[in-house]
């Protein structure tokens, strides 16, 4: 499996490609950026996979569904923050943005294949109710779970600082140490990291 990272939007969102043989997963998706649809050319991109409804990582999603075919899947406690999505865009200069839709609705536990490779769903409710990770073996992909260093703000509608510590205590640092974990901003870190420097949890 590939991993190409995309910094997109307006606060730097990590989108990140997933590639194995011909067929493609994006991992949040925060802009329809050149660049990316040039990744994609030759591959099918069979998912859209959102870690949460907030819009700095759903602004892109119709616009690549369009151009891709590719199902868009999601946690269904996070619709209320895919509607809100759309007006929180406008205040952005960002205007139309129709609210992203989803093909089906994801949920702790599930696993979903494309390639030869296999994701594992991991609910971490905190940061929004349905907010979740995705797991590839010893790769983390932690939305805006966790951070280097940091979490993810609890301030803001359906944000839960007891449920997202909960979440990152029982559901994420009981994996392996040397996990890497790839955050919806900033750089790379592991749960062995987190586990010894992250004061916030």
């Amino acid at each position: 499996m590939n991993i190409k990272t995309f910094i997109s939007g307006p606060i730097d969102a990590n989108n990140y490609l997933l590639t194995d043989n011909n067929e493609a997963v994006l991992i949040d998706c925060s802009e329809v950026k050149p660049e990316l649809l040039n990744a994609l050319d030759g591959l099918k991109l069979k998912y859209i996979l959102l870690t949460h409804g907030h819009f700095d990582h759903v602004l892109g999603v119709n616009g690549m569904r369009e151009k891709t075919g590719a199902k868009v899947l999601f946690n269904k406690a996070d619709v209320e923050r895919m509607e809100e999505s759309a007006n929180i865009m406008e205040t952005f200069g960002v205007s139309g943005i129709a609210t992203p839709k989803a093909d089906d609705f994801i949920k702790d536990g599930d696993i979903l294949k494309f390639g030869n490779t296999e994701i594992k769903v991991i609910g971490t409710p905190g940061h929004t109710e349905g907010g979740v990770c995705y797991l590839i073996g010893d790769k983390l992909f932690s939305g805006d779970t966790l951070f280097k260093n940091s979490v993810g703000r609890t301030d803001l509608p359906g944000g839960d600082f007891a449920k997202l510590s909960k979440s990152i205590k029982n559901n994420l640092f009981n994996l392996e140490e040397n996990t890497t974990v790839y955050p919806g901003h900033g750089p790379t870190t592991s749960i062995g990291y987190e586990k010894q420097y992250n004061e916030l949890v």
